[in-house]
């Protein structure tokens, strides 16, 4: 009984060393699967696809690239490809500076910059806002505001009105003023906006 009781044992101990070393092929061979495929992907280089949407991601952008307030193309001037708006401006600015700089000598100087800027302004805003490219319809709307309102308090003072009516009649007066100008520059940047989208639609 001792005899089979060891040759049982003996059998039962070479079918698990024969077992795991079986089942350790598999797990020695893993690791060197896992080196050698990570080799071959170091000595190839990474795959061309990630590459090329890289490419097309950083074209896409450059190409497409609109003004976030304009559709289409900007609006030439009649004195197109001189800049005369841009160098009224300049030097628009320029005038304002130094005047201001001057003092109460100045003045002249720095109320000429100022129209300049200004004129040279209104023009390329009108030009944009009429052509529906831009709309401008808050500035273009206070500008004609202002002068109203000046000429209610300069006309108050010459009449020789109290202190009190030169600042309620013209604020009075601007808030109709600034609405029906708003109200009549979007509508007609809408119209001039919808016949633009329509004509680069045509395209």
């Amino acid at each position: 009984m001792a005899k089979r009781n060891s040759g049982r044992r003996g059998r039962s101990r070479r079918r698990r060393g024969s077992d795991t070393g079986t089942a350790g092929k598999p797990a020695t061979g893993e690791p060197v699967a896992a080196k050698a495929s990570a080799a071959s992907k170091a000595a190839t280089g990474p795959s061309p696809r990630p590459r090329q949407r890289r490419s097309q991601a950083d074209t896409a952008p450059r190409a497409g690239y609109r003004d976030p307030g304009g559709v289409g193309d900007r609006p030439e001037a009649p004195w197109h490809p001189w800049p005369f708006s841009e160098l009224l401006i300049l030097i628009g600015a320029i005038g304002t500076i130094v005047g201001f700089l001057r003092g109460a000598a100045g003045r002249p100087v720095l109320f000429a910059g100022l129209g300049a800027v200004m004129l040279g302004t209104l023009e390329f805003t009108i030009r944009e806002h009429r052509s529906g490219y831009r709309a401008h319809t808050a500035m273009l709307a206070a500008i004609p505001t202002a002068i109203v309102h000046s000429a209610a308090a300069l006309g108050l003072y010459a009449l020789g009105a109290p202190r009190v009516t030169w600042i309620i009649v013209p604020l009075a007066l601007d808030v109709p003023v600034f609405w029906f100008l708003f109200r009549t520059l979007r509508g007609t940047f809408q119209d001039a906006r919808r016949e633009r989208v329509f004509a680069l639609s045509r395209r």
